[in-house]
């Protein structure tokens, strides 16, 4: 904070430019501004300030813009009410970063008020409500794509989780979260553990990868922090929100949980309600039962966002319960590999890592498998209770993985995996087929040739072939459905027998008999084309909204 005579040479500084720049703006304010306006700038001035590679911006209010002469401001006379601005301002902004200070500077002609902005942190832009601003020249704007990506890109040149939080200490780490990093360590490396019982706290720590020499990083706070030392990464957070909804998709209960993640996890895990499921399989008359969510599953999809989670854009974990049988982790950041399905096959370890060190560290205490192979486990141990797969959804820097805690009676992967040389990879490309979900062309080539599959991109249904092998022949009639030449079969029977018939008739009859991979507005489609079809045969002709036979 500076004190009056820095404050006041700083003033005459800002006032001697000829002109203001892209981190320093003028405003008279004579009474009021608008919120709003006001929080916009902060974003902007914040992110032209990382960009200008200047600490900080500053706002003038009681200046004229132009000649920069003082005119004084009533702007929050009240010193509790102008610095109430602080958290009012925080309310609003990413990782809820606000003013480094608010000056009220007396002059001669009139009262000037100078808020110092902070430059926004490397690889994290400001946003004011969920929107990014910069400026150009004078003009506030959305932020720029180039301007957002040079800044996100600040944070992929170092790696976030092992940056140094030099004012911290050891005092500002959970004991009883460092008790179980050091029991989760023995367990993972059971020939040292005469060794890890001799070890004091920080000897552990730098063995175990969590700390640097003695010195405390942004993922021991995370992983093992008290949690009052969430500030040591802000604008970063350590938040995993636990939500319980009905089969209506209301919320029912919450809960949140922060840094020792360590420890958190252990929560969110209690108060997932892993109820017992009941189900017969083929050739047995003995119930199987299982857990609805494989414990595995749950830790491993878990770690994995607090793993990969993008902190450098703000945002929390989530947990999903529904209570029809699904639960959704999403964790902030893309999906670095190309694609889930080149995960579980290559099996294998990614090349590059969003949060290295931070990866390591949880591999190290035991908290994720080895890396690389823990998606595709979770893959198999889906498949060998014929449940459906894991479903990944990556859109808008936000990864989603739902997985189902039961049989579904129309999903065809229940019983894919009893179908002899079906390999992981068609079971997959097959699960989407069950799910509706589109393919990519090499999956549509394999599963084609393999004759597992049938129908026209983008509606395809399950083969004859593999129909008879699952038991799915039933499936197999209700989405193949009737074809084309049985279609017109029952328009002309329907017009022989009453002389004419409407659009809207035919529609009654065939709908219900149309496939179910067809989406209504198709099969409405379908019949329209099966009309236009017999009419170019000259087989029947439009008549008003009627179609007749054709008396040739």
């Amino acid at each position: 904070m500076k004190n009056n005579t820095q404050i006041q040479t700083k003033l005459q500084e800002l006032l001697s430019h000829d002109y203001e720049s892209e981190i320093v703006e003028f405003k008279e304010a004579k009474n009021q501004y608008d919120f709003d306006k006001l929080g916009k700038y902060f974003s902007a001035l914040c992110n032209e300030a990382n960009l200008k590679n200047q600490s900080s911006a500053w706002l003038v209010f009681g200046v004229k813009d132009k000649d920069k002469s003082i005119v004084g401001s009533q702007f929050r006379n009240s010193p509790a009410d102008l610095h109430s601005l602080k958290a009012e301002i925080a309310n609003h902004t990413t990782g809820r970063i606000t003013f480094i200070e608010i000056y009220d500077v007396s002059t001669p002609h009139g009262r000037v008020i100078l808020f110092e902005i902070p430059a926004a942190p490397k690889g994290f832009p400001i946003a004011w409500k969920g929107h990014y601003y910069g400026r150009d020249g004078e003009e506030i704007n959305a932020l720029n794509t180039e301007e957002y990506e040079r800044i996100r890109e600040q944070a992929t040149t170092e790696d976030w989780s092992a940056v140094l939080v030099e004012e911290a200490g050891l005092e500002d780490l959970s004991p009883e979260a460092i008790l179980k990093a050091r029991a989760s360590y023995k367990t993972k490396n059971p020939h040292l553990a005469e060794q890890i019982a001799e070890w004091d706290d920080m000897t552990f720590l730098n063995k175990a990868k969590v700390c640097i020499k003695g010195q405390i990083t942004r993922t021991a706070i995370l992983l093992l922090g008290k949690s009052e030392s969430e500030h040591f990464i802000n604008p970063a957070t350590s938040k995993i929100t636990w939500i319980l909804k009905d089969r209506d998709n209301l919320e029912k209960d919450y809960a949140h949980f922060t840094c020792p993640l360590l420890l958190s996890t252990e929560g969110v895990y209690q108060k997932i309600r892993n109820l017992k499921y009941r189900y017969i399989t083929d050739g047995t008359l003995f119930p199987e039962e299982v857990d609805q969510y494989d414990p595995y599953i749950i830790r491993e999809a878990l770690n994995n966002c607090i793993a990969h989670q993008d902190y450098t854009i703000g945002g929390k974990i989530i947990v999903v319960e529904n209570e029809d049988g699904r639960l959704t982790f999403s964790n902030a950041g893309k999906f670095i590999p190309k694609s889930v399905e080149e995960v579980v096959v290559a099996d294998a370890p990614e090349f590059r890592y969003r949060n290295k060190f931070l990866t390591e560290a949880m591999v190290n205490l035991n908290m994720i498998d080895t890396i690389g192979s823990g998606i595709k486990k979770m893959y198999l141990i889906q498949r060998r209770k014929f449940f459906p797969l894991p479903d990944y959804e990556l859109v808008n820097d936000k990864v989603n993985v739902t997985i189902t805690g039961k049989v579904m009676d129309i999903n065809y992967a229940r019983k894919l995996a009893t179908v002899p040389d079906l390999s992981l990879e068609d079971i997959m490309a097959l699960d989407k087929v069950s799910k509706n979900k589109s393919l990519k062309d090499e999956e549509i080539k394999r599963l084609k040739a393999k004759k597992l599959i049938e129908g026209r991109k983008p509606n395809f249904h399950i083969s004859l072939n593999l129909a008879k092998a699952t038991g799915e022949k039933g499936d197999y009639i209700k989405q193949r459905g009737i074809d084309d030449e049985y279609c017109q079969k029952i328009i002309l029977d329907y017009i022989r027998k009453f002389g004419e018939g409407k659009k809207s008739d035919f529609e009654d009859i065939l709908l219900a008999k149309l496939p179910d991979v067809l989406d209504e507005q198709q099969k409405y489609n379908k019949i329209k084309n099966n009309l236009q079809s017999l009419r170019k045969q000259g087989l029947i002709y439009p008549e008003g909204k009627n179609w007749k036979m054709s008396k040739t």
